[in-house]
């Protein structure tokens, strides 16, 4: 199956930038560029479009304040893939920067957390290797 443009542009980026990841795996401590706030009073899951450049600096600014936001890309990506990409990336960068964390969700939603919130991710298998089951 083939995956939408922007499905590729979001494997693009996010197949950037996966240190933290891996230094989290090997058991090292990820510590944020920027200082960590607290946590606030209440965390809201915001669904948002991503319509266009300009929603860049709300959606910051959502992070900062502490939501958790569910960003659906493909209103942007039909008017430009390279938007798409500029844009994830601009958000990617932020996001490490504040300590936060970012993952795809399916071929066009990415979702972004603050600081203190961690996006689970299932390990796969090596080519060959199995999962281990709960049997």
């Amino acid at each position: 199956m083939r995956l939408p443009r922007w499905g590729e542009a979001l494997g693009k980026v996010f197949g950037k930038g996966r240190k933290d990841e891996a230094a989290s795996e090997a058991g090292e401590e990820v510590k944020p560029a920027l200082p960590v706030s607290t946590v606030p009073g209440k965390v809201y899951l915001k669904a948002l479009p991503l319509r266009d450049l300009g929603d860049v600096e709300m959606i910051k600014q959502e992070v900062k304040s502490g939501n958790v936001l569910i960003l659906k890309v493909s209103p942007l990506a039909k008017k430009s893939i390279d938007d798409v990409k500029t844009a994830v990336s601009e958000l990617l960068e932020f996001t490490q920067n504040v300590g936060g964390d970012i993952a795809r969700l399916g071929e066009e939603r990415v979702v972004i957390t603050p600081a203190f919130i961690r996006i689970w991710r299932e390990k796969t298998a090596a080519a060959g290797e199995s999962l281990p089951t709960a049997a």
